[in-house]
């Protein structure tokens, strides 16, 4: 049997006594040394410096009872015992330095002393493994007498009895994440994968978070059930806030934003708290934060280091503990460097940046959000719509079809096509003529929204302008067509990689390694095209 090692923390009642009196009452962590049936070989006694007295007379106590073990007084600078951050953080490191050595010894946490705070991130401890033993819980003897040492009740939470205990946990993410996605069953890896981390990071941290993404990709959304799922952790009782940057302006954006005294500027003619203090222990989603003049930039940045600042006009700071959550559709590393986006600002939001793929290199989740839609449209309207067979399958093979359907308005376009479909439908069934002519209509929008990029017309593409004339001539009409096709879907992408995820997205799921970029070359390359010269 390896040596057994007890960490546990100085009962500051349960284990006080003085004169002999103290023998006739249960000690918890001396009576865990009386034991006949087994020795402790070392305690590690975790207490506050206040009560060193306590700690020695524990530690003497003990080696009158059992001298062969060894009392480590280990003090922990703990200004309130009842402060769980605090407790967690000054045990937690002291856990990471000490030198656990399983092959040889066992750990035992001793989970009976000290405030529950202390207990609970004992158990804590325990239970992520940075303490590699079990729980150790004591009791007294049903009947008191002197010397008696109780009772001793081991937990190992590796036990499959203890599974229920991880499972609730797990469940309780799980909640969380198809919550984030609104109880829809995303399909796509790469959303699924981004969605799970970002349920972590919004329960586990106040710190900025960036949202990337196109127009209509669903950040706005994301960010309220962000704030929503924090609310019922009770993590947060402030309201969420949101605004746009890119509708503020001049003086009224750091009005809006940061408030105002009476007469700060012509037409002020009142006070105004501002958009920061209204989002006071709560949320404030800045959208398109790359819209914020350089002014504000500097303002927000001491406001969320310093959780205050001056309104306009003011002489006096005021303050606002909020958690910021921005969105932007401009890669704002590019604004960095072009001179018109704060450095310093852009290191502070960027811990937690994620980039919200857009409607088109998520296909495989259209259906699920289609049939979403129509769900959300029954409950409104109190009337139930369906796709018949034909017309579901005609729709979905357009909307999945990254060179015919760009979704250049993301989410926003969908939802409203579902919509008019909707409405349009005959007795609740959408039919087939009713998806050709929102096909065409979708067309025709995407046509005149972005010059082309969305249609089907030879025209949109120039081959002779690219390959010269004599190689355009030379193209079979079957090169031609799927060309034109390819060369569509990369003038509507953000990247390389984003067009190769778009044009391989079916055969990419069978490929064990995964390079859409390179693929993409290299066909592009086969007409003597590179990457540059596609995107002009």
């Amino acid at each position: 049997m390896k040596p057994i090692v007890v960490i546990g923390f100085l009962g500051t009642q349960l284990d006080s006594g003085q004169g002999t009196g103290r023998w006739e009452k249960w000690r918890p962590t001396v009576a865990l040394t009386q034991r006949e049936e087994l020795v402790v070989a070392r305690l590690e006694l975790l207490y506050t410096e206040r009560h060193l007295a306590l700690a020695e007379r524990v530690k003497a106590d003990i080696a009158t009872v059992s001298p062969e073990t060894q009392v480590n007084l280990v003090p922990l600078p703990i200004a309130d015992p009842w402060d769980f951050g605090e407790v967690y953080t000054r045990l937690f490191d002291w856990a990471r330095a000490y030198p656990f050595d399983t092959e040889r010894e066992q750990y035992w946490a001793h989970i009976t002393t000290g405030t529950h705070v202390a207990q609970i991130c004992l158990f804590l401890l325990t239970e992520s493994r940075t303490l590699p033993g079990v729980l150790a819980q004591t009791s007294p003897p049903k009947r008191q007498r002197p010397g008696q040492p109780g009772e001793v009740a081991l937990i190992d939470l590796d036990l499959s009895r203890y599974d229920a205990i991880a499972q609730r946990f797990a469940a309780e993410q799980r909640d969380a994440v198809a919550f984030l996605k609104r109880g829809i069953a995303t399909r796509n890896a790469r959303f699924n994968a981004l969605i799970d981390e970002i349920e972590r990071v919004a329960v586990r941290s106040r710190a900025p978070i960036l949202l990337a993404g196109p127009t209509g990709a669903g950040k706005s959304h994301l960010a309220r059930r962000m704030f929503e799922l924090k609310k019922s952790r009770h993590q947060i009782v402030g309201d969420f806030v949101e605004v746009n940057c890119a509708t503020l302006r001049g003086d009224g954006a750091a009005s809006t934003l940061f408030g105002h005294r009476k007469g700060a500027f012509t037409g002020a003619a009142a006070e105004r708290a501002g958009l920061l203090r209204t989002a006071h222990e709560g949320v404030l989603f800045l959208d398109e934060i790359g819209e914020l003049g350089l002014d504000e930039q500097a303002m927000l940045l001491k406001a969320i280091e310093e959780k205050r600042f001056y309104p306009m006009g003011a002489d006096r700071e005021v303050e606002s503990d909020f958690q910021l959550i921005a969105g932007t559709n401009r890669d704002l590393r590019g604004e960095v460097a072009a001179g018109r986006f704060r450095e310093d600002l852009f290191a502070r939001i960027n811990l937690w940046t994620y980039a919200l793929p857009g409607l088109a290199e998520r296909p495989e989740d259209i259906e699920p959000n289609v049939d979403h839609l129509l769900a959300l449209h029954a409950q409104e309207n109190r009337s139930a719509v369906r796709f018949n067979a034909e017309a579901r399958a005609a729709y979905l093979r357009f909307a999945q079809n990254p060179g015919e359907a760009p979704w250049s308005g993301n989410f926003r376009d969908l939802a409203a096509s579902v919509t008019r479909l909707a409405t349009l439908a005959e007795g609740g069934r959408i039919t087939e003529p009713l998806v050709q002519a929102e096909i065409a209509r979708l067309r025709w929008l995407w046509k005149h929204a972005d010059g082309g990029a969305g249609g089907s017309a030879d025209g949109d593409i120039d081959l002779a302008a690219l390959l010269g004339a004599e190689a355009e001539a030379a193209l079979d009409l079957f090169d031609r067509l799927q060309l034109q096709g390819v060369l569509r879907v990369c003038r509507g992408a953000r990247s390389l990689s984003d067009a190769g995820r778009r044009l391989f997205q079916a055969s990419r799921l069978q490929r064990s390694v995964v390079n859409d970029a390179d693929r993409l070359r290299k066909y592009l390359g086969r007409f003597g095209l590179s990457w540059e010269q596609v995107r002009g």
